[in-house]
């Protein structure tokens, strides 16, 4: 091949070294290379910080402490949800029994208040269950409960409706002279069962006439001088309240007309009846 003289052969090494610094040049013009970056890239510490010190952001910062359940999951500014730290959930179990407790201890409270007025009412006088039951009603304590104080006192000995009875038929039979009728009246009123009512009646003495007609004689004492006719209406009624049968009254009155001295009202003053 033939050159011209005037023609100059550019070197392969030199074409190649031409090249290269254009391809640097139009990258150095379209992205600029920020000096501090690359010093940092080069010895390899953060932006922003000393040359050649080593990057320790969080280190340097004071530890932040959250209250319980409001640690946050995301960072701030994120938008992402923060959950309820549940590490100590409440024990359920733990409330209930509390609340039993507490709840048990008020009932023992109104229990023993409850006892309380049932002994007091119990030193004025024997009751029966009837009327121990109706007194703990007007207290707070439970159905159950009214049970369990009225058996504890029945095993005590506070509470014996036999001796109540028998109270009964010393008071009113011995000492008022009510009649049997009266005096399972007053045994029913005051609430005992009626076997044990029975039972009593049973064990009182075939002398209903008899009782009937010592109280008239001393009632007709009291009458004064009315006439037969009202003393008999009064006497009647008075037996009757007693609880004597109407039968049983009218031989009663009967006797105590008779036994009235100084009347002179008939045939029925001309007699006197002594009874011991």
């Amino acid at each position: 091949m033939h050159f011209e003289p005037s023609d100059e052969v550019t070197p392969i090494s030199a074409a190649r070294a031409k090249s290269k610094a254009r391809v640097a040049a139009k990258a150095l013009s379209a992205e600029p290379v920020d000096a501090a970056a690359a010093s940092g890239a080069a010895t390899g510490s953060e932006p922003g910080s000393e040359p050649g010190s080593a990057a320790a952001p969080d280190r340097m910062l004071a530890p932040v402490t959250y209250l319980p359940g409001a640690s946050p999951t995301g960072s701030a500014g994120t938008g992402e949800a923060h959950q309820v730290d549940d590490s100590h959930p409440v024990d359920e179990y733990a409330l209930v029994a509390v609340a039993a407790e507490a709840a048990a201890a008020a009932e023992a409270v109104e229990r023993e208040h409850a006892e309380q007025v049932l002994l007091q009412r119990l030193r004025a006088r024997s009751l029966s269950a009837t009327e121990a039951r109706t007194i703990l009603a007007g207290t707070e304590i439970a159905e159950h409960e009214i049970d369990e104080v009225i058996d504890r006192f029945a095993e005590l000995g506070y509470i014996d409706e036999g001796r109540l009875a028998d109270q009964i038929l010393h008071s009113h039979h011995e000492r008022k002279g009510l009649g049997r009728s009266g005096v399972q009246t007053e045994m029913r009123r005051r609430g005992l069962d009626h076997d044990l009512i029975l039972e009593k009646l049973e064990e009182l003495p075939d002398d209903e006439e008899e009782r009937a007609i010592e109280l008239a004689c001393k009632r007709v004492q009291q009458l004064g001088r009315l006439d037969d006719q009202t003393i008999d209406r009064r006497l009647t009624g008075f037996l009757m309240r007693k609880g004597y049968a109407s039968s049983t009254v009218r031989l009663a009155v009967k006797a105590a007309l008779a036994s009235r001295s100084g009347s002179g009202s008939g045939s029925a003053g001309t007699s006197r009846v002594r009874f011991r």
